[in-house]
């Protein structure tokens, strides 16, 4: 089977084009990477190449030894993606050090994986471990309520928890254990990787200020499905700061407590302050 003619290659362009069409990929901005099945590689085998050497991936991920992934290319537009896939994504091999890889499908004209690499490679490596491999999906946009609620509200978990929560009764069913929030940092190397990894380890969303959002899911339309409830949260609090700096009503503590018991989740204490 050719990789196009994958269902997993299908799925991982339809989400990108559902992406683009939100608006939350500017030019080049965004990444998105999958983590391959075996039997999704064993499949599609015939149509993977060597394209090059090992290369580094600049950080360590041991527990990726061997994996395959899916990954779009740097500077690589989104909008392009359904039309030249194959110059546009790619498919890599991780080495058995975890701190290589190679190309063995896609990225056309001497293309390769997005910049922010390091920080996708090291998500998935925690993602892996704290789900029991379900999850598979990393996904960065740069949504653009997400990001202009970083410089009105405080860089914290709790408060950006909180105060989207509240926008929408679906929010903490959704993404009950929080969200979490990394101050601005130059993005691309592993420094930012490292500091998202950590966060990564408790949520399943994190916000890089003045950028974008992370978010990591089981499949694609997971990954997606929180992305978008996340920035859709978003909006509604820009709409209602730009009314009002105090909300007369809102769901209380005690609320989302009463929203637990009848939902049977575990949220956090912390963000019922």
């Amino acid at each position: 089977m050719k990789v196009l003619e994958s269902a997993f290659a299908r799925e991982f362009i339809r989400m990108s084009e559902n992406g683009w069409d939100q608006g939350w990929h500017e030019r080049n901005g965004g990444n998105l990477s999958y983590r391959i099945k075996k039997e999704e590689i064993e499949l599609v085998k015939d149509d993977l190449k060597f394209h090059g050497e090992w290369a580094d991936i600049g950080t360590s991920v041991p527990d990726l030894a061997g994996e395959f992934f899916l990954v779009t290319g740097t500077t690589k537009y989104f909008k392009n993606i359904p039309i030249y896939p194959e110059d546009t994504l790619g498919i890599i091999e991780i080495d058995d050090s975890g701190e290589k890889y190679r190309v063995r499908w896609g990225y056309l004209n001497g293309g390769k994986p997005t910049s922010e690499l390091p920080t996708h490679l090291m998500n998935h490596e925690i993602k892996m471990k704290a789900t029991q491999e379900r999850h598979r999906v990393i996904y960065h946009a740069h949504t653009p309520n997400v990001i202009a609620l970083t410089f009105i509200l405080p860089l914290k978990d709790e408060v950006f928890t909180r105060e989207l929560w509240e926008m929408c009764t679906e929010c903490p069913v959704i993404f009950p254990d929080g969200i979490g929030v990394i101050p601005w940092m130059v993005p691309g190397g592993r420094d930012i990787a490292v500091a998202t990894s950590k966060l990564m380890k408790k949520y399943d969303v994190v916000i890089w200020a003045h950028h974008g959002m992370f978010c990591s899911g089981e499949d694609f339309d997971s990954a997606f499905g929180l992305m978008d409830t996340v920035e859709k949260a978003a909006e509604i609090l820009i709409k209602v700061l730009s009314v009002t700096p105090k909300k007369l009503q809102t769901i209380t503590s005690d609320n989302f407590r009463d929203l637990a018991r009848a939902c049977n989740l575990r949220l956090p204490e912390r963000f019922l302050y």
